[in-house]
């Protein structure tokens, strides 16, 4: 099994700054193995909406960012770590939601969701 955990969320003012982070952990042996070769992903949900995929990393380091965030939020990823980071910057009210990651092995797996509002 595979657990992720997000953190870094909270309240913040427009045009301000945030760092999501995601630790990747578990009682599978091969957790190190499943981390390096998955691609990992963040995704977001505000209220009354769908959830929505924000960006992608993969194993290679290819990033791939949903149009509304790019240029403002950057991806990255620390295999020794086992975690994946969402670098949120310039942040807009239509950026509040909960922001989810995703980890995209053989199975999915997904965090909690940590929360980020914008205010205006």
């Amino acid at each position: 099994q595979v657990q992720l955990v997000e953190s870094g969320g909270g309240l913040v003012q427009a045009g301000g700054s945030l760092r999501l982070s995601c630790a990747a952990s578990g009682s599978i042996f091969n957790i190190n193995i499943i981390f390096r070769i998955s691609t990992m992903a963040w995704y977001r949900q505000a209220t009354g909406k769908q959830r929505e995929l924000v960006a992608t990393i993969t194993s290679d380091g290819i990033t791939n960012y949903a149009d509304s965030v790019k240029g403002r939020f950057t991806i990255s990823r620390d295999s020794a770590k086992k975690t994946v980071y969402l670098q949120m910057n310039s942040l807009k009210p239509e950026d509040t939601a909960v922001y989810y990651c995703n980890l995209s092995g053989s199975r999915d797996y997904w965090g909690q969701g940590t929360q980020v509002t914008v205010s205006s």
